[in-house]
């Protein structure tokens, strides 16, 4: 069977990046199941936030430290908060933030996690090399999609953008 996605190269970027990200995710959600813990994969980075700066952490701040949307941070918490991971608070100097801090189950989980957190490192790692450095590549990608959006990109191809280079 032909691979849809892959028939169309550099076209279907975006498609692929989400495959391979859903892969990764479902992947990593039957390892937490096999180990017989309950956690979600969208969980992750704040958590990991939480534990590296041990204070309460804004929403908005933990966004920009992981380059996620707001409302991504804000729905994930919600889950966590509901799980009795982490406890949100208004901020004092600002009713409308909210902090985020790990409960103690929450301190318990992370730690809990750790050595599988470390397994999950070395298999990225390791399929890091295996498909000939992608980091390196997703940082370029990165770079590229700063210096000009993908949003800006396809304006100028639909000639919606006035001062788009013509010759790309």
């Amino acid at each position: 069977m032909t691979d849809y996605s892959r028939s169309f190269g550099g076209a279907a970027l975006g498609a692929r990046l989400r495959r391979a990200s859903e892969r990764i995710d479902r992947d990593g959600t039957r390892v937490y199941a096999a180990q017989g813990i309950e956690f979600e994969q969208r969980w992750y980075g704040i958590l990991r936030q939480l534990v590296e700066h041990d204070r309460p952490m804004g929403v908005g701040e933990i966004a920009a430290i992981l380059r996620i949307t707001h409302a991504s941070v804000s729905e994930a918490s919600r889950s966590m908060e509901k799980r009795g991971l982490v406890e949100s608070a208004a901020a004092p100097e600002d009713g409308r933030r909210r902090l985020l801090r790990l409960t103690t189950a929450g301190k318990a989980l992370a730690a809990e996690l750790t050595p599988l957190w470390k397994a999950f490192s070395d298999a990225a790692v390791e399929l890091n090399a295996e498909a000939g450095d992608l980091v390196d590549l997703l940082d370029r990608l990165d770079d590229a999609l700063d210096r000009r959006s993908m949003f800006d990109r396809i304006l100028s191809k639909i000639s919606l953008d006035p001062k788009a280079p013509e010759d790309e």
